[in-house]
């Protein structure tokens, strides 16, 4: 059963949306079934290339191993982008709690993703706006040959879309081996010019909701802790939600308990609320919650 935010946590969320201070964070979840899962092409491209250890189902250490295999650093992000991402049918965006449409429906000057596709960006193309991406240049070797975007100034109707962790329009800007991760992380405690102003001032000046993550996401994990510091800046003004699924099912329940009350309470001392369920479940809640405000 997920557990929902509490009442007061609703209204600070919902009332942040609608004053145009809150930034939506996008996970795979918000595309569950529609893109393979990260462990599944961990386990083919593991069989292919004979992955010698026991996690084949860990894409970071598989990547890496492909990689030095290859002695190439960008093949492995190619050979993902071509077999996994390439024409890939994006969700339905008329269906009622497809998250995506819900969240190109909001108010949202700025919607930051660690997801590689480009699904958000075709879901706020379906409600007539003009969105426009960006790419984290996390590495000089993104900075040197990723394509540049125009940054302009942000509105509902014009958003910008930052990719953390790379696009499938430039597999060289992909976060995807285990070096990728820590490189990332390193360089973004770093080096606070990695972030345009904007994207930095939405870090540290608005309400942060993160939909679409679980609990066992790395993704998630190294996200998260490169932007700790940018969330101490913020929290004593800001309130930030996390959605996060559960772990997988067949997991026992003390083990499902312990991960949540260790996380509640990790995330707690931040003042970060938790809503514990799936993005469709969260979304929905959201969305009703959303039109109710609108409705008086």
């Amino acid at each position: 059963m997920a557990e929902k935010l509490k009442e007061t946590d609703w209204r600070i969320l919902i009332s942040r949306i609608a004053e145009g201070n809150c930034t939506p964070f996008i996970g795979a979840g918000a595309c569950h079934g529609h893109l393979p899962l990260g462990e599944d092409i961990a386990k083919e491209l593991s069989e292919e290339y004979e992955y010698p250890l026991q996690d084949n189902d860990n894409l970071s250490r598989v990547a890496q191993f492909v990689t030095v295999e290859c002695e190439d650093a960008v093949f492995v992000k190619e050979e993902i982008v071509r077999r996994w991402f390439k024409d890939r049918t994006p969700p339905d965006f008329e269906k009622p709690t497809e998250p995506l449409a819900v969240l190109a429906d909001l108010p949202f000057k700025i919607y930051m993703t660690t997801n590689y596709d480009d699904f958000i960006l075709k879901a706020l193309e379906s409600r007539k706006k003009n969105p426009i991406p960006v790419l984290c240049r996390w590495n000089s070797l993104v900075k040197d040959n990723a394509p540049k975007a125009k940054l302009v100034n942000p509105d509902p109707s014009n958003p910008l879309i930052f990719h953390f962790h790379g696009s499938t329009e430039s597999p060289i800007s992909m976060v995807v081996t285990e070096d990728d991760y820590l490189d990332f992380m390193v360089n973004l405690s770093r080096n606070d010019q990695l972030l345009p102003h904007r994207i930095l001032r939405a870090l540290t000046g608005t309400s942060l909701l993160f939909i679409g993550y679980s609990i066992t996401d790395l993704n998630f994990r190294v996200l998260f802790r490169s932007l700790v510091g940018y969330l101490e800046k913020s929290i004593k003004k800001r309130h930030v939600s996390v959605q996060l699924t559960p772990v997988e099912k067949g997991t026992p329940q003390e083990q499902i308990d312990r991960a949540q009350n260790y996380l509640d309470r990790y995330f707690g001392e931040l003042k970060i609320s938790i809503y514990w369920g799936t993005a469709v479940e969260f979304i929905s809640e959201l969305k009703d919650r959303w039109e109710k405000s609108k409705n008086g």
